[in-house]
């Protein structure tokens, strides 16, 4: 009896043994004393963003800056040594747009600039233009009505003017220890179908609702266009001071309208103008924008680079971040900032010459703005269609892939998507930053594989597969960068991205050093595409 206690004794200890080793994967303390060492004191990271922002920015997909910032990694990255560099043709991506002049001006009852930049995908003004301003808001049918036979010669002014509140707050802020406490606990476990809506908020809006909306938009563009109204004028989705925050006003799909020029403008110089109008004083405004379609290509590119691992180098371990941008500023935190973190993190790894089990792959990915197209692209392309489920090889080749994409932040956790077995494992990867801040392991209980949103690792957990975000301080990129014009170098906090590109460095280097894959979650279920006229 005694020794049948022992030998249960005996294994009991060996289990909890077990259950420690895996929920406790202490990091390899000199290796990342290194990789903190390289990253703090021979940093190259804000030498990547001088040539992402201020060289080659703007980047929008398959634009001329977006081809040349590609050409430059695909350099940089064959300088530090990576192997199997090439840019990755996906597609068809649509066609492409670029502008290369801007100028705005009020010039009657009184002259004034008008601070703003022309949207994508709307062409240019053949040269200077005036004309009068004419306020003709454009929200339903009967607007399109009331307005028909109205605007041909006009610069039409398409929304309500915008309230401004003073601001009361800081447009800057980092997490604080309450914050990042209360990102750590999951929510009302009902709520979890609807991951994006604030507690207690309006739903997001439906795939239905988002499709109206969209047709409306098309319907709005050619009637502008086939009216002859000469310029476009509203203001930015977000922002004032001075800062205006933009994107598309066409599309790139060849087959949908093309819109006469359009204009995003600060919102105090629009409702100026609005003002002026509503009290029956003309107002006369002249734009010259010079902006290009670009009809081909029509497929874009990934930019991939190797590190060779060793005695596991058939396994992947993946890090990236997005290239492209928006047009408004130079793309400097949206994602300047997740691509030089990525392509520093590399740099780091074989300056320091590691040797490691699996082969680390960087990947940059284009058309992230407009859909997440480049990684779900190659998604599809190297690992798995989730219409099919059917993985090929690379799919059970993958150990795991991890993102930056949220501006300048310091990393102050990283979320798993769901994967409940991943939690113990970055606790303990974690802990050697903590006194930079990294402290939260965020998103164990939540939904996993729902359809891609947000930033590119939501590719990869679609199909199921342990794609990672790190979760960033949130600076100004809500309040002053994000999509904006002043989406600029200037904003960009080097000590941040240093310890983002240590973080992500020490991330790699452990996934590709540890004895197991990282765990996974079940794969998911295929979801046929829906038949036409089904619905959701």
């Amino acid at each position: 009896m005694k020794s049948r206690n022992l030998i249960i004794t005996i294994g009991a200890a060996l289990l909890i043994s077990a259950i420690c080793l895996y929920s406790e994967e202490p990091a390899d303390l000199a290796v990342i004393h290194r990789i903190k060492a390289e990253a703090f004191e021979n940093s190259k990271v804000m030498d990547h963003e001088f040539y992402l922002a201020d060289v080659y920015g703007p980047r929008l997909t398959n634009s001329p800056g977006y081809k040349a910032a590609g050409d430059f990694v695909v350099k940089r990255l064959k300088e530090y040594g990576l192997t199997n560099v090439h840019e990755e043709a996906w597609g068809p991506f649509g066609r492409s747009w670029n502008y290369t002049h801007y100028a705005g001006h009020m010039i009657a009852p009184q002259y004034s600039p008008l601070i703003g930049f022309p949207l994508a995908w709307t062409p240019g003004t053949d040269g200077a233009v005036q004309g009068d301003a004419i306020y003709a808001p454009l929200v339903t049918d009967a607007d399109l009505e009331k307005f028909k036979g109205k605007l041909k010669g006009k610069i039409v002014l398409t929304m309500a003017p915008k309230a401004i509140a003073m601001m009361m707050e800081p447009l800057g802020r980092r997490l604080t220890d309450a914050d990042l406490e209360s990102r750590s606990h999951a929510p009302d476990p009902s709520r979890l179908a609807n991951p994006f809506g604030p507690p207690g908020g309006p739903a997001p809006p439906t795939p239905e609702e988002r499709e109206k909306a969209t047709q409306f938009r098309k319907k709005v563009n050619q009637f502008l266009k086939d009216e002859g109204a000469l310029v476009v004028l509203q203001y930015g989705y977000n922002g004032d001071g001075g800062t205006v925050f933009a994107a598309a006003g066409g599309s790139r799909e060849v087959k949908d309208p093309i819109p006469p020029p359009m204009v995003a403008v600060t919102p105090e110089h629009y409702n100026r103008i609005v003002r002026l109008l509503q009290h029956d004083i003309p107002v006369k405004l002249e734009f010259d924008i010079k902006a290009q379609f670009i009809d081909s290509p029509t497929d874009s590119f990934n930019v991939i680079g190797e590190i060779e691992g060793g005695r596991k180098k058939d396994e992947i371990v993946m890090l990236g971040a997005h290239l492209d941008s928006w047009h408004g500023g130079t793309g400097a935190t949206d994602n300047a900032t997740g691509s030089s973190v990525a392509i520093e993190a590399v740099r780091i790894l074989k300056a320091l010459d590691l040797k490691m089990d699996r082969t680390v792959r960087i990947a940059l990915w284009s058309g992230e703005e407009e859909g997440l197209l480049g990684s779900q692209a190659y998604v599809k392309e190297h690992f798995a269609d989730r219409e099919t489920m059917q993985p090929k090889p690379e799919y059970y080749k993958l150990d795991a892939y991890f993102n930056d994409d949220t501006g300048t932040g310091k990393f102050r956790g990283i979320g798993v998507m769901g994967n409940d077995q991943v939690r113990p494992i970055f606790e303990e990867w974690l802990k050697p930053f903590h006194d930079l801040g990294a402290t939260a392991v965020v998103g164990t209980t939540g939904l996993s594989a729902r359809k891609p949103g947000g930033t590119d690792h939501t590719s990869f957990d679609y199909v199921g597969l342990p794609g990672f975000g790190f979760m960033q301080d949130p600076m100004e990129y809500g309040t002053r960068t994000h999509h904006s014009n002043m989406d600029v170098y200037d904003r960009v906090q080097p000590g941040d991205l240093m310890q983002c590109s240590a973080i992500m460095a020490a991330f790699v280097y452990e996934t590709a050093m540890r004895e197991q894959m990282i765990p996974r979650i079940p794969m998911p279920k295929a979801i046929p595409p829906k038949k036409e006229n089904a619905t959701e």
